[in-house]
């Protein structure tokens, strides 16, 4: 039985159902440092939904976030790049670092609907996030483009995106990692085994990222 829930739009956003598209998830965050709740995440999506591909987005500067940001963009590519290396279907991007400056999901769309002329194109967001689209810059425009989809834990309530919106509801299980203890743990030496790929601990490790190995 499918965990995903369609939920009728206030208004039908445009061009979502592109016949013969492909299906394209977009996973934005800063991935400071990837974990499990992040692959987790992609990889359900991408089954409850049938996508082509999930793509996880690595922030280059992003604005929500300013200042706050530990590892630098490079660095934080390359443990998602190495943590998704073989997932099928699943794949890290570097559209943001290539493009530079403060990272804008306005910006993201935009390019990725011009280099994936008639894919459906899919924001995948956690419940809280979703609830706080109207203060996004150019809010309308990402909503032309996309299809939402609200992550929520089994049982929660979902938080309901501003009218307008197309999305549809998708429970995923249950982890509460958190990157500011991941963090932590790798400055004090304490194990990210089971919290962090494997792939992306050996980044970490060998780049001492976090004061790892310090």
């Amino acid at each position: 039985m499918s965990t995903a829930q369609e939920v009728p739009a206030d208004v039908a956003a445009s061009g979502l159902r592109a016949r013969g598209g492909s299906r394209i998830g977009v996973l934005g965050g800063t991935f400071d440092p990837v974990h499990v709740g992040h692959l987790v995440t992609a990889v359900n999506v991408r089954h409850e939904l049938e996508l082509d591909q999930v793509l996880l987005v690595v922030a280059n500067d992003p604005w929500q976030k300013a200042g706050s940001v530990s590892a630098p963009a490079s660095e934080r590519f390359a443990m998602v790049a190495a943590a998704v290396a073989g997932i099928p279907g699943v794949e890290a991007s570097d559209l943001e670092l290539r493009r530079g400056g403060p990272s804008y999901t306005a910006d993201t769309v935009e390019e990725l609907a011009a280099t994936h002329p008639g894919a459906e194109l899919h924001l995948i967001l956690g419940s809280d996030a979703a609830g706080g689209l109207d203060t996004w810059e150019r809010e309308a425009e990402v909503r032309e483009r996309v299809r939402l989809v609200v992550v929520v834990r089994p049982g929660a309530e979902a938080a309901r995106p501003p009218a307008g919106w197309s999305h549809v509801v998708v429970e995923v299980p249950r982890l509460d990692v958190s990157s500011t203890d991941l963090r932590a743990r790798a400055g004090d030496g304490r194990p990210l085994d089971w919290l962090v790929p494997d792939a992306a601990v050996r980044v970490i490790e060998e780049r001492r990222l976090y004061g790892a190995g310090r």
